[in-house]
């Protein structure tokens, strides 16, 4: 075997490609009633053997076949026979030495994704599958980051034992506090809080935690088998059609009760070298420095090498096997600057030539852990590139992050609701998503607006670094939540930030136990005051077209804007494109001192659409001729729209 300086070498080789791209979409074991068919890009070996096995752990292998080599580096075997729950691998032979390795192409396994398994998809799906629909798209996307585990595992959820941690418990519906009959968790909590798209952290099978052991935990950013449901969320581990089953039962429910649901996909690296990528191309999958290193943008100890062909062509078609297989309704692709900008938007065209523009959204992180040894003309798919990016593909704005709560990683450090100063210009970036005149953003469809996430402290946790009485924090965390709601973008969450979620002030709890991770419904109660404003100011966005508008032309709609030390204040254009609103003009002020804030209206019917103590104002129908904000907080206001009245009086007469 060549070293990984002259693979290197060869795998950039024209010749190469030319010789071995195979752009066939029967990769994988395919299985329908006519028969079997089994592919394998491996260029380099000389021989293929296939292994079956009657279960994905225990049983001695019953058949070994030796695969036929086909043309472009493919190898084959293909029967007449129905071999739905078989399991399988391959043996190759690498300089004398023999390595077993699953199918990198598998769409089923056994427990820990050792074996593979070959599986009749269609006796996967759940009753009515094909029926199942995404809802109907919206202006606004308000994501609510979820884990599995997290979601359900707590007693307090009311969720079934058997189904505690599992898909199975996004099919429970109308759970309720300890089974109190009265107080709302899972679905029906969702949609009383008023998100729309559910994002799930991943889901696809990784390597971090042993799938038979229930007690383990981990957000599950260790790649294994990208094309396959992880195990530790089935009920039944070993079956590896069960947590296909499960999953889809998962997405058919909460399409059903009215969200979309995104897939975190963690394409720039994998849990180990020793993957089943390596072992079928030898360092074709990742990329390595000219002297043969490693590289090591992801800190996880390999980097994908999203540039060359093949590599290009699996990412692709696995996002587009969940899109199609599970109805994934949209991607986040963590670290999505260790891929390259044409692969993205090779992505977003093909999602778009199958579901229509924009259908299924398309948005990741646009940064690295480090340098990364993308080679030739690639370019990283970083913040900085994003002019380069079709307008359609998202990233999460960290100076908008950063500007309203304070640095991420410096704990002291605040941001503007916190005590910081000189931090006014960034807020009103933030409010247009940073996309004038002149910007690289294209338009506030490039941009997720949030604070807060899984990754680093959650915002209750950052707050408290910064403010030691919780009734002032209670207070801060209002108004941060109103800054990010009232700026242009797309929306986005973390789950539990409504009430207050805290992991002890942990920074990093990827792999702490559930316990500290788990969602605590018990709080969402205890924090009621809270989690009711974030309810009125997501129901209130959804009534605001000058925030929601993502066109390239959206932040003109911001005018009239002004600063002073701690204060920012503007108007937004709110008429509507899609739909219209109550109110024709906003006035919307940040008052980040301890001082009340004034500002004179124009003519018109203004009224109090948020204060400092409710973001239900908006039904009050409370008016006003003088906007005053009080001290650490967010102003809303709206001046009635004639042209909604008119709309009204038509409809009803």
């Amino acid at each position: 075997m060549k070293t990984r300086k002259e693979l290197k070498k060869l795998y950039n080789t024209l010749e190469f490609q030319k010789e071995y791209q195979y752009d066939g979409k029967d990769l994988g074991a395919l299985c329908t009633q006519a028969g079997t068919t089994f592919h394998l890009w491996s260029p380099l070996a000389e021989e293929v053997e296939l292994r079956l096995y009657r279960d994905g752990k225990h049983s001695e292998c019953f058949q070994k076949i030796a695969m036929q080599k086909e043309k472009r580096g493919v190898w084959s075997y293909q029967t007449e026979r129905y071999l739905h729950g078989v399991y399988y691998d391959y043996q190759i032979p690498w300089d004398g030495e023999i390595v077993e390795l699953g199918d990198p192409y598998a769409r089923g396994c056994g427990v820990n994704g050792i074996r593979s398994m070959v599986v009749d998809l269609n006796r996967t799906n759940p009753l009515q599958w094909e029926h199942d629909q995404r809802p109907k798209k919206r202006e606004e996307n308000i994501i609510y980051e979820l884990h599995i585990k997290e979601f359900s595992w707590d007693e307090s959820g009311g969720f079934s034992k058997e189904n505690r941690g599992k898909y199975k418990a996004f099919t429970e519906e109308h759970t309720t506090l300890f089974g109190d009959g009265e107080h709302s968790t899972g679905l029906d909590y969702l949609k009383e809080l008023g998100v729309t798209h559910v994002q799930l952290m991943p889901v696809y099978d990784y390597g971090s935690v042993d799938e038979s052991n229930d007690e383990e935990f981990n957000w599950g950013y260790d790649p294994e088998n990208y094309n396959v449901p992880e195990g530790s969320y089935a009920t039944d581990t070993e079956d590896g059609a069960v947590r296909i089953r499960e999953f889809k039962e998962m997405v058919q429910s909460l399409h059903k009760n009215g969200f979309r649901v995104i897939m975190d996909v963690v394409y720039n690296h994998m849990y180990s070298l020793e993957s089943n990528l390596n072992k079928a191309v030898p360092w074709y999958y990742f990329r390595t420095k000219d002297d043969g290193t490693i590289s090591n943008g992801s800190a996880c100890g390999n980097d994908v090498a999203s540039e060359r062909p093949m590599c290009a062509n699996y990412i692709v078609d696995s996002v587009l096997y969940w899109a199609e297989e599970y109805h994934i309704d949209g991607f986040r692709f963590d670290l999505m600057g260790l891929l390259d900008v044409d692969l993205m938007n090779r992505i977003r065209r093909e999602l778009d030539v199958r579901y229509g523009r924009g259908e299924i959204l398309v948005f990741g992180e646009p940064w690295a852990a480090d340098e990364t040894a993308i080679e030739g003309t690639a370019v990283p798919a970083l913040k900085k590139h994003i002019a380069q990016l079709d307008c359609e593909i998202g990233m999460f704005c960290d100076d908008t992050r950063d500007a309203i709560k304070g640095h991420v990683f410096e704990a002291e450090i605040p941001g503007f609701v916190n005590g910081a100063n000189g931090l006014e210009e960034k807020i009103l970036n933030s409010v247009r998503a940073w996309s004038t005149d002149g910007r690289n953003v294209k338009a506030p469809s490039q941009v997720i607006t949030y604070v807060s996430a899984h990754d680093n402290w959650t915002l209750w946790d950052k707050l408290e670094k910064t403010i030691s009485d919780e009734e002032e924090r209670i207070r801060i965390n209002k108004m941060a939540a109103a800054m990010y709601m009232t700026c242009q973008g797309n929306l986005f969450f973390l789950s539990g930030e409504e009430f207050a979620r805290t992991k002890d002030g942990l920074e990093n709890t990827y792999n702490a136990p559930i316990e500290l991770n788990r969602l605590d419904w018990e709080r969402a109660y205890r924090y009621t005051d809270l989690r009711t404003y974030y309810q009125g100011l997501i129901a209130l966005r959804k009534q605001l077209p000058g925030l929601c508008d993502k066109s390239e032309g959206a932040w003109k709609r911001i005018f009239e804007e002004w600063k002073t030390e701690g204060v920012v204040g503007f108007f937004v254009d709110n008429t509507g494109k899609v739909y219209e609103s109550k109110w024709k003009t906003l006035c919307v002020i940040y008052n980040s001192t301890r001082e009340t804030v004034s500002k004179e209206l124009k003519e018109g019917d203004w009224e109090i659409l948020v204060d400092s103590e409710s973001s239900f104002r908006w039904k009050e129908g409370k008016k006003v001729g003088c906007a005053k904000a009080a001290p650490k907080s967010v102003l809303v206001l709206g001046q009635r729209s004639q042209k909604y009245e008119m709309d009204i009086w038509k409809t009803r007469f």
